[in-house]
């Protein structure tokens, strides 16, 4: 968890690095891009971005016989925008996250028992609320919160295959929570904002293999996705 604090951390350094060069020309006394852009009811745009997740595992015992690596991944998505009243909005960003993460086991010896490549494609449906500061100049920050629900393609959940085959399980469909900050700019035919997101499973994801006493999961209790992403978003 302290890994993603700190990945949270460095993004709001990098978001505060992006607004100070730019501090001299975004104030009050230059004209304002896109002045009647945040009237709109509804607004539409697109996003990509980066992405780091891995699981948060709890085991039934004090040995934690897994170490994680994980690999950085790409998402991509659109966007849509309900104003609530001014600097509250109601917000979703369906999109698809390409994630890869490995999974090894120290309690086995032979690499092929001891590594799990886990690739996961999940089509993300989330539902959001956006509270934006005032605008300042051309700029204007905000931060967000809210529910995803989350459909994993590759989830293998209903293979008949398990890790004694080579198969690592885990659930198709998956509630998670997200919460972030961002910095909204007005350019002069769009605006641009980049962002930064936690996003933390609220359920257990793992399917146990069909032996109870299986090397592989009959030691852990639950396995959670969590992780962190950066977007950009253009609308």
């Amino acid at each position: 968890m302290k890994r993603y604090f700190k990945l949270l951390l460095l993004g709001s350094l990098l978001l505060g690095q992006v607004q100070n060069p730019l501090h001299a020309q975004y104030t009050d006394d230059v004209p304002k891009n896109l002045p009647y852009f945040d009237h709109k009811t509804v607004s539409w745009g697109y996003y990509f971005g980066m992405n780091f997740y891995d699981f948060k595992i709890d085991y039934d015992q004090a040995y934690q016989h897994i170490r994680q690596e994980s690999n950085p991944g790409f998402q991509v998505g659109l966007v849509g925008n309900l104003n609530i009243i001014p600097n509250l909005s109601i917000r979703t960003e369906p999109g698809v996250f390409f994630t890869n993460r490995k999974l090894i086991f120290r309690n086995l010896t032979t690499l092929k028992d001891s590594i799990r490549e886990i690739t996961s494609n999940y089509v993300q449906i989330p539902l959001s609320i956006k509270f934006n500061t005032i605008r300042y100049g051309n700029i204007r920050p905000y931060v967000t919160g809210g529910l995803i629900y989350a459909y994993n393609l590759n989830s293998g959940e209903n293979s008949t295959t398990d890790n004694s085959g080579g198969q690592f399980r885990m659930r198709s469909n998956v509630w998670m929570y997200e919460v972030g900050i961002g910095l909204e700019m007005y350019l002069y035919y769009f605006k641009f904002t980049p962002s930064v997101r936690g996003v933390f499973s609220l359920e257990d994801e793992l399917v146990p293999d069909n032996d109870p006493n299986s090397p592989w999961t009959s030691h852990i209790t639950s396995m959670k996705t969590r992780g962190l992403y950066i977007s950009l978003t253009f609308e």
